[in-house]
């Protein structure tokens, strides 16, 4: 993926995160989860529906209820893992 077009700056920060299982904060899912419900409801007010953002913040507020608000908002992978019952990690670790 990192050599294609979705390739990006933050999936070069971030993925090492989370092979390392390092979700020490940097941004905190809470404070994303705040974000997106402002944009949310910025949204509502002028009537644009967005389907994908709501369902992170669902999944976000999932990882809330669960205690993990704290963490760096990779952490948001855990709940895809929790969810298939997998752990992300690079090629060739078991």
């Amino acid at each position: 993926i990192k050599g294609g077009l979705a390739g990006s700056t933050v999936l070069n920060a971030k993925a090492p995160m989370v092979y390392s299982r390092n979700f020490q904060p940097g941004f905190r899912i809470e404070l994303h989860q705040k974000d997106l419900r402002n944009t949310l409801q910025a949204a509502d007010s002028l009537r644009v529906p967005l389907p994908l953002t709501s369902l992170v913040q669902q999944e976000l507020m999932a990882l809330i209820n669960e205690g993990k608000g704290g963490l760096d908002h990779s952490a948001i992978v855990q709940f895809t893992e929790e969810a298939a019952g997998i752990e992300v990690r690079k090629k060739g670790e078991a």
